[in-house]
């Protein structure tokens, strides 16, 4: 690994912390209520883009935080490691901004009246149903996944509906996949890790562009639009790493 690449994965690692940081001060600022220094907020609807996006993009960040602690444990890889935590550092500080915003407009975690994951996506124009390599290509080039065809997936509780195999929205890894990542170790636990990344990166900028266009929460518009270029960010330096190792995402 040349100190360049190195370099490169220091800088986004540090990067992303900043960036994590950055909108949590916002986000706290933005959502104070009324205490005479801060106008108090609107507060979403449980069925509203804002609710939805941030109970889905919390489950989303927790299988990629879980994925980034697998990987830690199956490769002495330095740069894969340092990626990893990365990921795990920044979408677990995110997560809790998304979770910490239902708390404080008091809105549940889980979908209402049993929606499935992604309803607040209805209408969105997505470019294919759930899974991986299905999506269309982003004005820069990324592909991202589909949203559509989410309903009769089972929601982030679990509750009744076909799971298939525990991916609940686009680009989120199986059950399978997760098992077989962590059986794989050195090199072939590296491509697994960046392909599987690649794929749950793709699904979470699409769903971060769907916030970015229907949320109505200016700090969380914010977030998602950093989440976007982050992941982007992260796209493209996956797709190195990949190709450094004789491989490429997946199809």
């Amino acid at each position: 690994m040349s100190p360049w690449r190195t370099g490169r994965v220091r800088w986004a690692a540090g990067s992303a912390v900043c960036l994590a940081l950055l909108f949590a001060g916002a986000a706290t600022v933005a959502s104070a209520r009324d205490d005479g220094s801060a106008p108090s907020p609107r507060t979403p609807a449980a069925d509203s883009a804002d609710a939805g996006f941030a109970r889905d993009m919390a489950v989303h960040h927790q299988q990629a935080v879980e994925m980034s602690f697998i990987v830690r444990d199956v490769t002495a890889d330095e740069d894969v490691r340092r990626l990893a935590y990365d990921i795990a550092n920044t979408q677990a500080n995110q997560r809790g901004m998304l979770l910490g915003w239902l708390d404080l407009w008091e809105l549940p975690k889980t979908a209402p009246d049993g929606a499935p994951p992604m309803a607040w996506m209805s209408g969105a124009g997505g470019h294919g149903g759930p899974g991986h390599g299905s999506g269309g290509h982003g004005g820069d080039g990324h592909d991202t996944a589909g949203m559509d065809g989410m309903h009769g997936m089972e929601d982030a509780e679990g509750t009744a509906g076909t799971d298939r195999d525990g991916a609940l929205m686009p680009g989120m890894a199986t059950r399978t996949e997760l098992k077989r990542l962590g059986g794989s170790d050195g090199r072939k636990a590296e491509i697994l890790f960046l392909q599987l990344m690649t794929d749950h990166h793709k699904g979470g900028v699409a769903m971060a562009e769907g916030c970015a266009e229907r949320c109505t929460v200016p700090a969380e518009k914010r977030l998602a639009r950093g989440m976007v270029e982050a992941q982007r960010s992260e796209l493209d330096l996956m797709a190195d790493m990949l190709a450094e190792r004789g491989a490429a995402p997946r199809g």
